[in-house]
């Protein structure tokens, strides 16, 4: 699907369900991560995640546009767009926009990071961490100590 094709979808969407117009952009944006799509507040274009639609299909990807298409209706008519706000809620209801994306699978396939663990030469506490840390640059929290690395755990 390309982004021409996204944007007659939208605007399908929108009068379908809305019964109003979609008169902005809707384009996928590659950079987009962890979120299915997005509304920009100065623009009123949509922003829609692209690996939502190839992994989940049509269905996951008109539900993300309804559920956006539910923040620009709402905010050009100066109600309430957020996701607290009650008349989000009602229109999400009405709609049958989802709440929240389904997770993707690349995402959940991700492994797990590995976990450094340190102890202190003077008194003996261990730090466990997921990042690695400079031991010249920081010291045990309970008694000023030096650390020393001494293991690197690697989930399974």
């Amino acid at each position: 699907m390309e982004n021409h094709q996204l944007q007659q979808l939208t605007e399908e969407i929108s009068i379908k369900y809305f019964k109003r117009l979609f008169r902005h952009h809707a384009i996928f944006n590659p950079r987009l991560r962890s979120t299915g799509g997005r509304y920009l507040l100065s623009s009123h274009n949509i922003e829609i995640n692209k690996k939502y639609y190839d992994e989940l299909g049509m269905d996951e990807l008109v539900g993300i546009i309804k559920h956006e298409l539910c923040h620009y209706h709402l905010h050009l008519e100066n109600k309430g767009y957020k996701h607290r706000d009650h008349d989000f809620k009602e229109l999400m209801k009405q709609v049958g926009a989802p709440r929240f994306c389904n997770t993707l699978t690349s995402f959940k396939a991700r492994k797990p990071r590995a976990v450094w663990v340190y102890q202190c030469s003077s008194c003996g506490q261990q730090f466990t961490r997921k990042r690695r840390i400079n031991t010249a640059k920081y010291v045990c929290g309970r008694c000023k100590g030096k650390l020393v690395l001494l293991d690197r755990l690697t989930p399974n």
